[in-house]
């Protein structure tokens, strides 16, 4: 953001140095081919009032002044000539334009003056003198009016601009909104339907095994699968509840490693560079992917496997590294399933990049980069939106192995 700025900024003053040079170069060209020719002192004064228009931006009054003063001074010392006043009807149109109304008609007004008594001074008739001082004012009618103009319609963009934005913010409010009570719909409807029912599976199966081991009987092996499947989906589905109700991290990539390390799993957490805070997607972007590179090595990587996870804090990159040296053979890669498609979309959306695949060395690698500014690459309201409903599958699935290794600490 602050580039285009400067790249704009860049832009109007050379359109600006360029706008004086022309006029410069004009009313030099024209008064040294008049009937009386020109000296330096012509010149000087002519580059003088045109060459302090390329800082008009910075200081309309200052301009108006200084051009008006060069150019009448011109005026009166070389002879009446009319191209003279290009400067001055160009500064009286960028002063009206930054709402310097009042110095600039009364710039254009003296100028007429000194147009006038200079002009019957050198002997001219009077007619011609009248007529030409009359077209000038006619000129810097024309400068005042489009100044007013350009002003006007200067805040007429801004107010536009303005409103946009607001629409814009209040569109992914809405969206936002909606896919919050969305969530909130299916965590009741989740509840109501499935929590019962897997409870009461979960009791009654409890109650047999009670009654089996009370009475000395053998427990049927299918009983027992039956107790630790529904306390498992039990689990599950408290997990996929909490993220549905919320979508904030339940911790650290920290907190992740010390759950793993519990589980079983040997992992190493390694962090470079200043850690500081960060934006609350980039935060939750990181703890998802530590989360799901933990989750697909606690699955595939094989029980002997080692896990580097490594964060690194960047001036303008987060980066993000899971590594294992586990079963996967960069020969056969494997096919994405929904928690590396829901991540590389959350990376995208944030202007990163993701890669996710075998390491030649033997291992799986997942290593994303982030962008610490990513506010010009943030989706829009109905992106993000889609963006939310793509990942809450995924969401449920990272936060049910999270469970996972809660269960194991």
């Amino acid at each position: 953001m602050r580039e285009r700025i400067r790249r704009r900024v860049r832009q109007e003053w050379f359109g600006d140095a360029v706008l004086a040079v022309v006029a410069g170069v004009i009313v030099s060209v024209a008064v040294g081919l008049g009937d009386g020719g020109a000296d330096g002192v012509d010149h000087a004064l002519v580059w003088a009032g045109s060459l302090a228009l390329a800082v008009h931006r910075r200081a309309p009054r200052a301009v108006l002044a200084v051009t008006t003063a060069c150019l009448l001074g011109e005026v009166v010392y070389g002879g009446a000539s009319g191209v003279a006043a290009i400067p001055v009807v160009a500064a009286v149109h960028t002063a009206a334009r930054a709402a310097h109304r009042g110095p600039a008609a009364v710039a254009a007004g003296v100028f007429l003056v000194g147009f006038v008594v200079a002009g019957q001074s050198a002997g001219e008739p009077s007619d011609d003198v009248v007529q030409r001082a009359l077209l000038l004012a006619g000129w810097f009618l024309c400068a005042l009016v489009t100044g007013l103009a350009d002003k006007n319609w200067q805040a007429y963009l801004r107010q536009t601009e303005q409103r946009a934005l607001e629409a814009e913010r209040t569109r992914e409010e809405a969206a936002l909104r909606r896919a919050g009570e969305e969530r909130l719909r299916i965590a009741r409807e989740l509840h109501d339907s499935l929590t019962h029912s897997i409870s009461i599976v979960k009791l009654q199966a409890g109650v047999a095994v009670h009654l089996a081991r009370k009475r000395g009987e053998d427990i049927p092996p299918a009983l027992l699968a039956i107790q630790e499947a529904s306390g498992e989906a039990m689990r599950e589905l408290r997990a996929t509840l909490t993220v549905l109700r919320t979508d904030e991290p339940m911790g650290s990539p920290a907190l992740l490693v010390e759950r793993a390390r519990a589980a079983g799993l040997a992992v190493e957490l390694t962090v470079r560079g200043r850690e500081r805070p960060l934006a609350g997607d980039l935060e939750r972007a990181m703890y998802r992917i530590v989360q799901e590179g933990l989750t697909n090595a606690a699955r595939h990587a094989g029980g002997a496997a080692r896990i580097a996870v490594e964060l690194d804090y960047g001036e303008r990159v987060l980066g993000v590294r899971v590594a294992d040296d586990g079963v996967a053979d960069a020969g056969s890669p494997p096919v994405e399933g929904v928690g590396l498609t829901g991540m590389r979309e959350r990376v995208t959306s944030l202007g990163g990049t993701l890669r996710a695949g075998p390491r030649s060395e033997g291992g799986f690698l997942i290593r994303a980069e982030l962008p610490l500014e990513y506010g010009a690459l943030t989706p829009r309201p109905a992106q993000a939106a889609e963006a939310g409903w793509a990942e809450a599958p995924v969401r449920a699935s990272m936060a049910a192995e999270a469970g996972r290794f809660g269960e194991g600490a």
